[in-house]
């Protein structure tokens, strides 16, 4: 990994039909968030879906590619006639969409030359000068192209990949958290909990989440920072104004 900045932030870009449809559920912001940010350092900005359109996909990869340090893609990059994802950011790029000789050699031997028909060498074609993230599962790599990095939408084989781009990755300074859970609405604690918040707005994100488990009605407080020493502090303030309204810390 390279040199580690302060702040490095990252967009996520979920390409496909299937999503935008309902009929597939996406489980890869999750995954994408919490790996860059806890092995990385890396926060996400922004996360968007959008469909398998080519005009939309280059629109969306520039806006993005220009507003953060890093996109995360997933989606399009397989062999059928609707994975468009490789093809249009070529062309954003201004990229020749061409085999990439690498990749090439490993899918053929991966399927051998009689089984490696059009559709699979479709999975080496790639923007020209882009670099491979290799695929320890199914074999065909995903790539880096400037600042952007494409991976399959299968979460499987994602997550056995991602590994393999940290190379390409600057580290950012960690994000820690701590979640305090209160049986309480959130109308009973929202004036506390902003004056805190104003109170160490430079040094700490608090969040407020309501929930409902195992027949319980609560929420989730939520503290983001950098540094160990104002989620230590926060803490307590927090802790002090559940004491102050009598209400009971929910472990689970």
């Amino acid at each position: 990994m390279k040199k580690k900045n302060k702040k490095v932030n990252a967009a996520i870009l979920i390409i496909g039909n299937e999503i935008l449809s309902g009929r597939t559920q996406d489980k890869n912001v999750s995954f994408i968030s919490k790996w860059l940010n806890e092995k990385c350092g890396i926060s996400v900005g922004e996360v968007r879906v959008i469909p398998d359109i080519e005009k939309k996909i280059i629109l969306t990869v520039l806006e993005l590619s220009s507003k953060f340090k890093y996109v995360f893609t997933t989606g399009g990059i397989g062999p059928t006639h609707d994975d468009i994802t490789a093809q249009s950011i070529a062309k954003a790029f201004k990229k020749k969409y061409t085999f990439h000789p690498e990749a090439y050699r490993i899918l053929e031997k991966y399927y051998g030359k009689k089984n490696f028909n059009d559709g699979r060498k479709k999975m080496a074609m790639m923007p020209q000068d882009s670099k491979l993230i290799y695929n320890p599962s199914s074999a065909a790599p995903g790539f880096k192209i400037k600042n952007v990095l494409c991976f399959p939408g299968v979460p499987q084989i994602l997550n056995s990949m991602i590994e393999n781009c940290k190379k390409f990755l600057s580290k950012g300074s960690k994000t820690f958290s701590r979640t305090i859970n209160l049986l309480t609405v959130e109308s009973t604690i929202s004036k506390e909990l902003g004056l805190i918040q104003k109170k160490y707005i430079k040094n700490i994100e608090i969040g407020s989440y309501p929930f409902f488990r195992v027949g319980k009605i609560g929420v989730s407080v939520v503290l983001r920072s950098e540094n160990k020493k104002f989620i230590n502090l926060v803490a307590k303030e927090v802790n002090k104004v559940a004491k102050n309204k009598r209400l009971k810390i929910f472990k689970y």
